[in-house]
């Protein structure tokens, strides 16, 4: 798999990851041998950097990357971890002593003595004005606990800011086929800061899989459920912030672009991986065989200047007046 350099971090990751929200079971049940078999999957086909968060099953999706590590004997994964987003989005809980407190419990969560990388999980907004907050991460670089922060984002705005400090390693962003607003100054921006970005919810939860008809249903522990209109956290998070039928258009219209012998879910992955600046696209997986299909999209062949721009004519005619001036 073709690797890049993640930002500031100064480690090469292969440009498909995986995302293991999943596994925290936000998404339905997944057991313990279904995660299991997921991760071993993804690191067969490849994959090198795994993204999660202390709040993802309250740290189950933690400790079960921590368990299949130690077992497997896998080396040369990074892992990513998030933190913050277990307490109430109070600016005053960022603090030095809480940033110790959460890392410790997950460098146990994951068995490690130090973090690969730990990521402010899309903060309150004060968070990014605070000198105090980036100098207490700083802190916890210089005593070993992390080997570097940065900070996952909602909207450009706090992307931005976060790219302006000089100790963000790298930026996780929503991006993908119905979510281009990153494009004009995001991206640009970190590629002259040097910033990593790693690009979540690219398939639009599940929406750019071209599975999804207008009777499809999500089971009540699902966010695609809960969180349809923003009940419990973003909006922006649950299909990209797009109304479900509207993505449900998108996907007929994007379906005739996909190259051939390469799925409808390896063609969104492929457009991200082909967007400059782009460090590692973090797909989710609930089975081995969606793991290893959204690896082989980093073996597809850079799109055409066709296909991007029928991607940006959907985007621009159906997605833009819901979402442009959101995210």
């Amino acid at each position: 798999m073709e690797e890049r350099v993640l930002g500031r971090t100064g480690r090469k990751v292969g440009v498909v990851g995986l995302g293991a929200w999943q596994l925290g079971a936000d998404w339905g049940t997944v057991d313990e041998g279904e995660a299991r078999s997921v991760l071993s999957a993804a690191v067969e086909a490849g994959v090198t950097f795994i993204d999660t968060a202390d709040v993802y099953g309250d740290g189950r999706s933690e400790r079960l990357i921590g368990r299949f590590l130690a077992d497997s004997g896998a080396q040369g994964i990074t892992v990513a971890t998030k933190m913050g987003r277990r307490v109430p989005q109070d600016p005053a809980a960022y603090t030095l002593e809480n940033f110790r407190a959460w890392t410790d419990r997950s460098r146990a969560n994951l068995g490690v003595d130090r973090l690969d990388l730990v990521q402010l999980h899309c903060p309150p907004a004060a968070v990014y004005a605070d000198d105090a907050v980036f100098d207490a991460l700083d802190t916890l670089v210089a005593e070993e606990r992390v080997a570097a922060y940065g900070v996952s984002v909602e909207t450009r705005a706090e992307a931005l800011a976060a790219i302006a400090r000089p100790g963000v390693a790298s930026v996780q962003v929503i991006l993908n086929m119905l979510r281009l607003g990153p494009l004009r100054e995001v991206l640009p921006a970190a590629r002259e800061a040097g910033v990593g970005i790693i690009a979540r919810v690219p398939l639009a939860s599940g929406l750019l899989s071209g599975r999804y008809d207008e009777s499809t249903t999500f089971a009540a522990d699902d966010h695609r459920n809960y969180n349809r209109h923003g009940e419990a956290f973003d909006v922006g998070e649950t299909f990209s912030g797009v109304d479900f039928a509207t993505g449900l258009e998108a996907v007929r219209r994007l379906r005739p672009l996909v190259p051939d012998a390469a799925t409808m879910a390896q063609f969104a992955l492929r457009w991200i991986v082909d967007q400059p600046g782009v460090s590692v696209v973090i797909p989710g997986a609930r089975n081995p065989e969606q793991a290893r299909g959204n690896a082989a999209a980093a073996s597809l062949p850079r799109l055409s200047p066709e296909a991007l721009d029928g991607v940006r004519a959907v985007y621009e005619e159906l997605i833009a007046p819901q979402v442009a001036d959101r995210w």
